[in-house]
């Protein structure tokens, strides 16, 4: 990128201030363009910055105009790739133009990371471990990597996917919880693992196993204690208490 950035029109209103970017040369050379501003800013560390040319092939953006509202749509591209004139603007109308440009972002990047270039960045941070690890104790902190549960914004928050127990997680912070799920899609994490089969470890077979004493819990123990269980729900639902 070699045009001027507009990222000081809107970051006054921010929780980081633009003199706390500014306060060291290096701290504000890290901010030189909004990608870079969103993808280093608190919270937003499962975002990879995506290519500014995938951004102004008009054809990656097909049906997105109509998941921002319409006198925000241009503006919030411009400012995402950093050619918002720089023109005074009110904290209404700003508010909304960032807004509506991390929404647009999130929406283009479930795109991108789908796409080889894409695929790469996301596979330096899956190395790194920048979305955490399993939980579970016998996936012995198998990386993890982002999932949605829906393709439909506005629904469900993103998800841990775990390619050794093929489970999902919430993410342990309460910034990676308000993310949408859908700025990273249904399909991400398993289209990684189609282009690079040889990075999926082979999934556990180990399980937990309850034990009294050192001895497993019969089955049959086990359905009897299933069968009580639900025969004390019946009789709340029926309004039976154990003096009748």
């Amino acid at each position: 990128m070699t045009h001027t950035s507009t990222f000081a029109l809107i970051i006054d209103y921010t929780p980081t201030t633009l003199e706390e970017l500014s306060s060291t040369d290096s701290d504000s050379e890290c901010y030189k363009y909004w990608v870079e501003w969103y993808t280093c800013s608190e919270g937003n560390e499962y975002f990879c910055d995506v290519d500014e040319d995938y951004i102004m092939d008009r054809f990656n953006l097909t049906n997105l105009a109509q998941e921002v509202p319409s006198q925000y749509y241009n503006k919030a591209l411009e400012l995402i790739t950093d050619r918002l004139p720089e023109k005074p603007m009110s904290d209404e109308l700003r508010e909304n133009v960032e807004r509506s440009a991390k929404h647009l972002y999130g929406l283009i990047h479930a795109r991108y990371i789908i796409t080889a270039r894409g695929l790469v960045k996301m596979l330096d941070k899956y190395k790194r471990g920048d979305f955490g690890r399993c939980p579970r104790v016998f996936c012995y902190q198998n990386p993890l990597l982002p999932v949605g549960i829906t393709d439909l914004p506005n629904q469900k928050a993103v998800k841990l996917y775990c390619s050794r127990c093929e489970d999902i997680y919430n993410p342990k912070s309460r910034r990676h919880n308000m993310i949408d799920g859908a700025y990273f899609g249904t399909s991400f994490p398993h289209m990684l693992f189609q282009v690079y089969p040889s990075l999926k470890p082979a999934p556990t077979d180990q399980r937990y196993v309850p034990r009294i004493f050192g001895f497993k819990l019969h089955s049959t123990a086990e359905l009897h204690r299933w069968q009580d269980e639900q025969r004390e729900k019946q009789k709340e639902r029926l309004g039976i208490t154990n003096n009748n």
